[in-house]
């Protein structure tokens, strides 16, 4: 072939970067004899020219130097050889000016009956430079697959990228339109766009789909297409050009890049292992496999969390004890599972041992062969599952998260064709990690839950009991495992004269340090109601006792940023005596009592509501009401009448209706009434103290009034030594007359009147002699040389425990005997 004349430059080609743009030239088609019969807006807008000034008018008009017919015969005869040809090109805009044109011409074809040629154009710019011919690159080697259509969609031209797209060679695919060779790439909706695109002329780009090719046809790909009209001089349409490009890798980086950041959404939603195991199996089928199982190590699932393996640990077990955490399959019932959720499994990948775990990489097998030697030697049960569902491809990964194993994943696949490969690695791998965190940090939560969960309950009282003056049940239910453990408590305080103390609290915040903090708080109560305070004057020493608290917490907080400072507690404390049948409370910013008389009518006493515990400078003040025999005292935390409606005062009247049935046993109506206003998980913990209070009958309680004189002691220790006798308590007769004659003797020396001598028999005797004093009794050891100073030394030698308690009108020294 001649080198073609002055004007134009076959060898010049265009930059890799401009190559694997072809969607932005213009187009255009030229008949044999070299009249233009398809002009596209692209090469409008090159060029200035319209379709109907240059459709049916001769190409060379366009040139900006003559064009030598010679040359031209030459180009046509390479482009009918299936050749093609490129080149350099002066042409004329329409505004006069001229234009330096890339021109591409393709192989010869046939279309509307007539030969025709398709010339692609781009304005040459500086950065092109000489090499390989742009024409062939175009037609063999560009990434940019290409085709025209005529008007009743056949296939008229293609070039070589878009023959290897689909797999068809060229000589099927001419004349015949897409739907009758690919129907699997969704061929009506592609020839529907190129119907949009003959209706209404206007080019449709960037469609993207998928479709199976048939050089690859167990791998789906991904394409994106552009399709834009070519028209005639009377700017009617006669074919319609479309190119391709393949996109399967940006298609799978946003595939994976969209799976991950829902499977954020989707997987880790609870603080629970099992949970969050299972959430990755129900996420990934059938996203991404068919079948799907999770397995974690032993230690795991332990309440503690304890024993699960560093990396950096020593050697662990030579097999591992694993339970199956998590299970999904495409068909119903995971029939391909060997073992159920929860059961013990014993599985990992033949020639595999435990490292796999600590620290091996991914386990892929893109075509899985049950036959194979270490699969049926090692696994035969595992084996004869894979053979009879058909599962062909298999990826397992070890579950790791800081630094310690947590178990194994294995995705599988069987009604998926697909083979897994590398991308699918990475993906696992991503899905993997995710669930390894929420699982850890499921893990993690559960063993500090459960830490202050037991902290709480071992320092809650085990066992109730309110003697013979109340008849006592209670409910505790933590919060929500999201919410942490909080600090309420609750308590049955026996004290002297058969009373009862009775008391209910709750500490702000949750977690250990709050559990902690009730553990004090109670402690302390216990210590000040063993010192006879009335409530008022407990909560006022109780409220000292948390601000001490809070200045401790606050000087540590420096050194300890991750303990929160303590910041305060509410409180409500009573006292209940059988024999006067009256309750004194008091409370600190706690929800008022609920009392229920026996006929059901269940109310709230009006008492003074109090600052909470821990704010200081605030008094606190005590009601007292009487209870009638049989009474029902309901104590409870917050957390009981809070909702998520706000309606405190309606649940308060919920719980005096709940408490208001008779005749129901009190654990029964206790636990009933915590489930009837709870009934589903709260962010509080409930605590519910029920007391049913009890009389002391006339019978049993038997009192003296003491003249201040020494003569009458031996007439009331006496007519004291006859009533026990009376109450058939012979043993405690002579240990009643001594503690008798030393506490009414030295109320007669040291006090002032009125005295009075008290003998209560209910659980234990106890012997009370009030006087008209606040002078404290102390316990002091005489000198061998002393005549006296030995009364009460021997009253505490002779009696359980002994005491003293201030009233408004003096004070009561008590002693108490056991009644076997």
């Amino acid at each position: 072939m001649e080198p073609p004349r002055e004007g134009f430059d076959a060898s010049a080609s265009v930059a890799p970067s401009g190559l694997l743009d072809a969607s932005t030239d213009a187009v255009a088609v030229i008949s044999a004899d070299g009249v233009v019969v398809g002009w596209t807006r692209g090469a409008e807008a090159l060029l200035g020219h319209r379709a109907s000034e240059v459709v049916g008018h001769p190409a060379a008009r366009l040139l900006a130097v003559p064009a030598d017919p010679a040359r031209a015969a030459a180009i046509a005869q390479r482009c009918r050889a299936g050749m093609g040809w490129n080149g350099v090109v002066p042409v004329r805009h329409r505004d006069g000016r001229r234009v330096e044109l890339d021109l591409r011409v393709s192989a010869a074809f046939r279309m509307g009956g007539q030969e025709c040629f398709l010339l692609s154009a781009r304005e040459q710019r500086p950065q092109w430079t000489v090499g390989q011919s742009v024409l062939d690159g175009f037609l063999t080697r560009s990434p940019v697959g290409m085709a025209v259509m005529d008007l009743e969609l056949r296939y008229v031209w293609l070039n070589d990228t878009l023959e290897r797209f689909g797999g068809v060679p060229r000589d099927q695919r001419l004349g015949r339109r897409l739907s009758e060779l690919l129907p699997g790439l969704q061929a009506d909706t592609l020839e529907g766009l190129m119907r949009k695109v003959l209706a209404t002329g206007e080019p449709v780009t960037d469609y993207e789909y998928l479709g199976w090719s048939w050089a690859d046809p167990h791998r789906q790909r991904a394409y994106s297409t552009s399709f834009f009209p070519l028209v005639n001089a009377g700017a009617g349409i006669t074919g319609v050009c479309y190119m391709v490009l393949d996109v399967t890798e940006r298609w799978t980086a946003r595939r994976l890049l969209s799976l991950v950041n829902e499977a954020g959404t989707s997987i880790g939603t609870t603080l629970d292992v099992l949970r969050t195991a299972q959430e990755l199996a129900d996420f990934a089928v059938p996203r991404f496999a068919d079948f799907v199982t999770v397995d974690l190590l032993e230690p795991v699932f332990s309440a503690e969390g304890h024993g699960a393996w560093l990396t950096d640990a020593g050697p662990p077990p030579v097999r591992p004890v694993m339970r199956r955490a998590g299970l999904q399959s495409v068909r119903e019932g995971c029939p391909e599972a060997l073992v159920g959720i929860g059961e013990e499994v014993d599985l990992l990948p033949p020639l595999h041992d435990i490292n796999l775990l600590i620290s091996g990489d991914p386990f892929l097998v893109p075509t899985l062969d049950p036959n194979d030697a270490p699969w049926l030697a090692e696994q035969p049960e595992r084996a004869a599952r894979i053979r009879e569902f058909g599962l062909h491809s298999l990826i397992s990964l070890p579950m790791r998260a800081r630094n310690t194993a947590l178990g194994l994943t294995t995705f599988a696949r069987s009604l998926n064709t697909v083979p897994f490969g590398q991308d699918d690695v990475l993906l696992a791998q991503e899905l993997v990690a995710r669930a390894a965190v929420c699982v850890d940090n499921a893990r993690r939560y559960t063993r500090e839950h459960t830490a202050a969960v037991t902290l709480q309950r071992s320092l809650l009282p085990h066992v109730l009991t309110g003697g013979t003056a109340v008849e006592v049940a209670s409910t505790y239910r933590p919060a929500d495992p999201t919410g942490g453990v909080g600090g309420d408590w609750f308590d049955v305080i026996p004290l002297s004269g058969a009373r009862v103390g009775l008391v209910v609290g709750d500490v702000v915040g949750h977690g250990i340090t709050a559990a902690a903090t009730m553990g004090r708080l109670r402690t302390a109560v216990q210590t000040l109601a063993d010192m006879e305070m009335p409530p008022d004057e407990l909560l006022a020493h109780l409220d000292d006792l948390v601000l001490r608290l809070t200045d401790e917490e606050a000087d540590r907080a420096p050194a300890d940023r991750n303990t929160a400072t303590f910041i305060g507690a509410t409180c409500l404390y009573a006292v209940y005596d059988p024999v006067s049948r009256r309750c004194s409370m008091a409370r600190a910013g706690h929800p008022p009592p609920v009392v229920v008389p026996p006929d059901g009518h269940g109310y709230f006493p009006d008492v003074p509501a109090g600052p909470p515990l821990g704010l200081g400078g605030m008094a606190f003040e005590a009601a007292e009401i009487e209870l009638t025999d049989h009474s029902l005292l309901g104590l409870y935390t917050d957390g009981l009448i809070e909702g998520s409606d706000g309606d405190v005062e309606s649940r308060m009247a919920r719980l005096a209706e709940a408490l208001g049935r008779t005749g129901t046993d009190l654990d029964a109506l206790c636990t009933s009434a915590v489930r009837q206003l709870v009934s589903a998980p709260q962010p509080d913990d409930v605590a519910l103290l029920l007391a049913r209070s009890h009389t002391l009958a006339a019978d049993q309680v038997a009192s003296w009034d003491v003249p201040p004189d020494t003569a009458a002691v031996g007439h009331v220790r006496a007519a004291a030594t006859l009533q026990v006798m009376d109450w058939g308590l012979v043993e405690q007769a002579l240990t009643t007359e001594l503690i008798v004659s030393e506490l009414v003797t030295n109320a007669i020396r040291y006090a002032d009147s009125p005295i009075r001598l008290r003998l209560l028999r209910d659980a234990r005797l106890t012997c009370e002699v009030a006087d008209g004093s606040s002078t404290a009794p102390r316990l002091r050891h005489a000198r061998s040389t002393d005549e006296g100073g030995r009364g009460l030394f021997l009253v505490a030698q002779l009696a359980l425990r002994w005491g003293a308690r201030y009233t408004a009108e003096g004070k009561i020294i008590w002693a108490e005997q056991e009644i076997p």
